[in-house]
């Protein structure tokens, strides 16, 4: 499968098999977070992997909404940036994210982004206060978003090229 081909393919999956990730596969997606691009090549971004089902379960509180379906991924990967360390955390930490995303569709795994910064928890509090208090990171981290993933439990068509909207594209030559 080429990159166009995997990036046309990639959908977000919310319903998974009660199956575990194979390490292998994970050990791919993560690998891939850590070759991501970064802004001065600071790297403020660190990953927490979850694969512990209670916790997942209180880690999908820390989202209104979205964040239930953690209650029923294999894995749950909390991104979290150092907001002291690079001003450009949020964009470092969302090429993360992406990178993620794409190789865990690579991997034949189903994935979903959950957002968590400037979001709030089923308690009221911030999705970064409710993670910070379960995950145990410093003050100076704050979360970006989470992904979730597992083996698929549905399946999505792929986008067509055709379909999406070219000719919003303004191209000049100069």
């Amino acid at each position: 499968m080429d990159m166009l081909d995997t990036m046309l393919s990639r959908r977000s999956i919310r319903k998974y098999k009660d199956e575990p990730v194979c390490p292998e596969k994970l050990e791919a997606v993560l690998s891939a977070a850590l070759c991501s691009a970064t802004g001065k090549g600071k790297r403020p971004w660190e990953l927490v992997v979850v694969k512990d089902k209670e916790q997942l379960k209180k880690l999908a509180l820390c989202r209104q909404g979205a964040g239930r379906l953690l209650e029923g991924a294999a894995v749950g990967i909390a991104v979290i940036g150092d907001k002291e360390l690079s001003d450009t955390w949020i964009e470092d930490c969302s090429i993360v994210m992406a990178n993620m995303h794409l190789m865990a569709h690579a991997q034949g795994l189903g994935s979903c982004w959950i957002q968590g910064r400037n979001r709030q928890g089923e308690d009221g509090r911030t999705s970064d206060a409710c993670a910070k208090e379960l995950l145990g990171y410093p003050d100076n981290f704050e979360l970006l978003a989470f992904l979730a993933i597992g083996v698929p439990d549905e399946e999505k068509p792929a986008y067509k090229i055709e379909d999406l909207h070219l000719e919003k594209l303004h191209i000049e030559e100069f």
